[in-house]
Order: structure tokens, then sequence, then C-alpha cells
């Protein structure tokens, strides 16, 4: 809740008044953050399509909330542009803290819609745009469920010298990394040194709570095995083709490298854009430090 409310603040503006910020968090809530502004016409055009799905979702029951964060030029334009929409906003006289969301969210144009996990903060999706489509499905991707992670990868995996017990590196105050990569995609081939490097030099620093397992999204076993070569870390075995499918399907893995992090101790997601987060960080990530 604290991440919370350091992000929008003790309250929100809503249609009948302000909105408790402490009331939008809890397990199971999501909160979408929405950048916008009247005078750009994709904009426009993508307002009324989110707001017909916000209200459709929310009869159906969902814990979704958003939040507005203006682009708008001046307070008239806000306040017509507000009209339109069914949820809360940021005021527009609160000009800090619209420019320090747009920076915390490394927001590069718009519309943006960025979804936040209401129990912990953690960012789910820097742009869910396009997981608004046409279905009124509430999109499987921004599923913040805890998962049991041996039940998720298998009790056992592979490690460097035979198999490993999954146990031994999940539990409290640990930190797993899900891996999905594969030698033929070449950004893949780009961070995979990368974050080798940074997983060694973190080891080094004493990270001896966090593991990774690679989980392979290679068209054959002899090119997975070629690529783990590269790699320090663990991995599923390729023969589990089922058990990647359910994770590539739980965590709406639409492309690749993905690095989903969890708490390993109670499933729960801690950033779903792990790769940022190794591109942006010298040191081990605080965020995704574990009590």
């Amino acid at each position: 809740m604290e991440k919370i409310i350091d992000l929008f603040g003790e309250k929100v503006k809503g249609k009948n008044g302000d909105v408790a910020t402490k009331d939008l968090c809890g397990e199971k809530k999501l909160i979408g953050v929405y950048f916008s502004a009247h005078w750009c016409p994709p904009c426009r055009a993508f307002t009324p399509h989110l707001a017909k799905k916000y209200e459709t979702w929310k009869k159906a029951g969902h814990p979704f909330e958003v939040i507005f964060v203006s682009s708008d030029r001046d307070q008239s334009n806000f306040d017509d542009y507000y009209k339109e929409m069914p949820w809360l906003t940021i005021p527009y006289d609160d000009e800090e803290r619209r420019n320090k969301l747009s920076e915390t969210f490394e927001v590069q144009g718009i519309p943006t819609l960025a979804i936040v996990c209401g129990n912990t903060g953690t960012v789910i999706s820097e742009d869910a745009s396009e997981d608004v489509g046409e279905s009124d499905e509430f999109p499987k991707t921004w599923n913040t469920d805890p998962v049991n992670i041996i039940e998720l990868i298998g009790d056992k995996v592979r490690g460097k010298d035979g198999a490993v017990d999954t146990s031994s590196f999940t539990g409290e105050g640990k930190v797993v990394g899900l891996y999905f990569s594969a030698h033929w995609c070449p950004p893949c081939r780009g961070f995979t040194p990368v974050l080798a490097k940074k997983y060694e030099e973190w080891k080094k620093a004493g990270a001896n709570n966090f593991e990774i397992v690679f989980i392979s999204s290679d068209r054959d076993e002899a090119s997975f095995n070629d690529y783990y070569k590269e790699m320090p870390w663990l991995a599923m075995d390729f023969d589990k083709r089922d058990l990647k499918a359910t994770c590539s399907s739980k965590f709406g893995v639409s492309g690749i490298p993905t690095l989903i992090i969890l708490n390993g101790n109670t499933g729960e997601i801690i950033d779903k854009n792990g790769r940022s987060a190794v591109q942006s960080s010298e040191t081990f990530p605080g965020a995704w430090n574990v009590k």
C-alpha cells in the first residue's frame, strides 16, 4: 500500500470528490495509469474504447481502477477531456506529481496505459494499450495471482552438474527469475550475456537468495543445449513442453526475451519486466528484495 500511496498521493480525484488512494489497494486489485491528452488524436480515439471496456469490466466485478494522468496544455482542456472519462484522475494542478509519474513509468508517447498491482505496487505492464482489444474478456496478461513455483516449473530443474530440487531455491527470503528466451532470437542473444554478467556479479556480491530458471523457446533440443552452455543458471528440461506452455500462458508471455521475477516463498509477481531492471541496475535491484 505504501508504494501505491507514494506514487499517487493520499487522495486522487473522482467524479464525486476525492477518493482515498488506500481504497484502491488490496489483493487482486489492479490500477491502470492512463497517460493521455485531448490534443493527441490517437488518445481521443483510444479513450472511448477504453471507457467502454472499463465500464464492462466494472459491471462484471473485476477489481480494476484507472487513474488519468493528463498531458493537456491547460486546465480548460483537461476539464473538457476528463468529462469523457468514467474513472479517477490526478488533479491537473498537481503538475509535480504528473511529471513524476511520467518519469517513473518512462512514458515515451501517448496514449500509454500502465498496469500496476494494487497489492504490491509491481508494474505488471509498462504499456497495456494493445491488451485492450475487441473482446470484452478481461485481459489474462494482467493476472497477478500468486503461483506455486514447484507446481509451475516442476519439482526438479536442470543444473550445470545435474538435477536440482526446486525446493532448494524457493522459500522464505528467496527470489526466482523465470527467463523466457531462445537462441534463434537476436534480442535474446544480445540480452543473455548482459544478464549472465549481472547474475554472476550479484552472486559474488552476496545475492545468494536469487536464482534464475531458463525456460526455452528453442526449436529443438540441440539448439537448447548449445544455448544453455552460455548460461550460468538453472533450466527447465527441454522436453517439458507442457510446463513451458503453462508458464508462458500464466504470465502472458507474448515476446522474448522476458524475465519474470517472483517471490520465491509466496509465488507473487515482483516484476514482470525484469529485463528493464537488469539493464538499468548495477547492483541487485532493491525492488526485488523480499523479507
